[in-house]
């Protein structure tokens, strides 16, 4: 085992664990083709008393059209900033899921900054989606330098969530071999 690999571990944990999700989505991805994941995102200010930014967004998931032997590494577009995020969760996902011929694309507008308290802003938000009785957008959360690790972890939780509703399709479409 090299040192190294449990360090960057113990690094991902941790921001894993400073990252939430505060207002989820119930429904499925599609099996095939591509679905829209809409989200809001909610990233503390640098210093306390500065004010917070919030951005609208959403990640398209794209799977697979057809279904290939092979495995191919998942493909992230707009996700990170540099070669050591992206070197960060290449790691994670090699040691703990296996996501292949999968594209995820990040699209998200500029920040506004509206108020120095994320809870101000995560409540304000929820009772937006409340009012207009949407049910398709997250509200993810996360400190300074850290949204889009928000927004990878729940695009890969919808992500394992859908599998097995995915996997029963599949089934039902004759690609995979029954009970």
């Amino acid at each position: 085992m090299n040192f190294d690999d449990f360090d960057m571990e113990r690094q991902l944990h941790a921001i894993w664990g400073q990252v939430r999700i505060a207002r989820g989505v119930d429904y499925g991805l599609f099996t095939f083709g591509t679905s829209d994941l809409p989200y809001y995102l909610v990233v503390a200010a640098e210093k306390a008393g500065e004010p917070v930014d919030v951005s609208r967004g959403e990640v398209k998931v794209t799977r697979p059209m057809v279904i290939t032997p092979y495995n191919a590494q998942p493909e992230f577009r707009n996700f990170f900033e540099d070669d050591d995020e992206a070197g960060m969760i290449s790691f994670l996902l090699a040691r703990s899921a296996g996501f292949s011929h999968l594209q995820l694309e990040r699209r998200e507008g500029p920040a506004k900054l509206v108020s120095d308290s994320v809870e101000e802003i995560v409540a304000k938000l929820n009772r937006e989606l409340d009012a207009d009785d949407e049910d398709r957008v997250a509200i993810l959360t996360a400190p300074h330098g850290l949204g889009r690790f928000a927004v990878l972890k729940y695009t890969l939780g919808r992500i394992m969530k859908s599998a097995p509703d995915n996997i029963q399709e599949l089934r039902d479409r004759g690609f995979l071999p029954g009970d």
